[in-house]
Formats: C-alpha cells, structure tokens, sequence
C-alpha cells in the first residue's frame, strides 16, 4: 500500500502552496468556534484538541480563515487517501487481485505473498508514473477555483471536490462521471444529512489514518504494534519511497 501513501503526500503538494499571492479578503467559513462546535460532534469525549493552537495560525499570510479551510480541506483529504489505503492493504493482504493481464506486454498483476509494500515495489515503473500523472490531474483539478467552485481557502467548502466540467472552460472532452457521486445518488440528499455524513467521513479517516500507519510500522519495526505482530509480515524495504531505484540520489552514489 505504498501506492496510497505516496498518493496522500502527491495529493498534499499542491495544497502546500498559497492559494493565491497577498492577502486577499476571504468570505469566512469557518472560524475558532466552528472547529470547537465540530469537534464535540465528532468525539464528545475527546472534543476540542489543539495543542499546536494552529486554529488561530495565519499561514502565508492569506488569514486565519483561510488557514482553517486549509487545514480541514487536509485533514478530509488525508482521510480520504487512509480509508483507499487500509482498504487497498487488506485487499493485497489477502491477495486478491483482477485476473487479467495488469500491462500492455502481459505482465500479470503481481503476487507479494500478502506483503502489500512489497507488492508496490514489484510493480513497473512505468506503471508508478502513470498513476502519479493521474494523482497529478486529480490534485491540480482539486485546487481549481471557478464561479460554480469556490477553493477551499477562498470561502469554498472544505473537502469539496469540483466537478469535471467539458468543455471550452473545462475538459476538452466529454466526461459522464464525476469523481464524487458519478450516479448522482446525493441530489435529493438533505444538507442535514450530508452534514452527518461528512462527520463520519472525517472520523473513518482518522482511524484510517492510524490504521494505514500502523500496518507500515509493523512491518517495518517488528513489535512496535503489539496487536499486529505475527499478523503482517516483515519488510525490509523503505515504505515512504516511491521507487525502488533512488533516481535522485544515484548520481551522488545514494
């Protein structure tokens, strides 16, 4: 499951970067109350947990509520990528996988004897880059702020992913799916609802997040889990490098 990590710090770059250069005044949609009111919704026990205090933070100078969308959109974001990574890791923990050919010249989809972080690294580069470009459009249409979508650190709303628009001002050619709800199942959906689900999104994810991350140290730290050792084989590999081969350091003998 190398795949989905690389493909949540791929999805963070872009996000790194100020929306847009100075200040710029920002429709506030969120505020220091609204993340205390949030949190006693997603976890009345633990409720509010800032130690960082980075709810009052001003990064790049764009304002503080644009830095709270910021760090919501993140957050949502990252969770997203953990749930797809703890799925796709017991997935290819208990190898299954399409029965077809995975490549062009018939390269099977290969088998890592249920050790998802060396199945990653059996897998062509060729084919890692193809699914880099793809996590580099969907990043880059993220981040696109149009009059029917509004970036996140613009008064949009956290987590909300535009729409694939065809078009003159959009894809240059038809798309009958989006990312987010292809069939439209949602349309009639209250905002009540979509509210309440938007908050178990957000607590999946964090125990996706843990989850994902507990996985990789196991295998890479024998009995740093507890829970998990004896279950998820060792690996000896490096779970936060996106290639085998270290293509930047090799000039340098790295």
């Amino acid at each position: 499951m190398k795949l989905a990590i690389i493909a949540s710090l791929a999805a963070s770059a872009a996000a790194f970067a100020p929306a847009q250069n100075g200040r710029v005044p920002t429709a506030v949609s969120e505020t220091k109350a609204d993340l205390e009111a949030l949190a006693k919704k997603l976890n009345p026990v633990l409720g509010y947990y800032d130690p960082l205090n980075l709810a009052e933070a001003d990064f790049w100078g764009q304002g503080n509520e644009a830095t709270i969308g910021f760090l919501r959109h993140s957050e949502i974001k990252h969770g997203r990528i953990a749930m797809f990574a703890f799925v796709g890791y017991i997935v290819h923990a208990n190898g299954i996988k399409f029965p077809w050919a995975m490549q062009l010249d018939g390269t099977p989809f290969p088998d890592a004897n249920g050790n998802p972080p060396a199945l990653w690294d059996a897998i062509s580069d060729d084919a890692k880059w193809q699914i880099f470009g793809l996590i580099g459009f969907l990043e880059f249409w993220s981040e696109l702020s149009t009059p029917n979508h509004k970036h996140y650190m613009r008064g949009g709303k956290p987590g909300d992913f535009p729409d694939f628009v065809s078009g003159p001002d959009g894809i240059p050619h038809p798309v009958p799916f989006n990312l987010y709800d292809p069939f439209k199942l949602s349309k009639n959906m209250s905002e009540e609802k979509k509210e309440s689900r938007l908050r178990a999104e957000i607590n999946n994810g964090r125990a996706a997040m843990i989850g994902i991350l507990g996985f990789l140290s196991a295998q890479c730290a024998e009995g740093s889990v507890p829970l998990l050792t004896g279950v998820v084989p060792h690996y000896d590999g490096e779970p936060m490098a996106p290639f085998v081969t270290n293509y930047l350091g090799q000039p340098f003998g790295m």
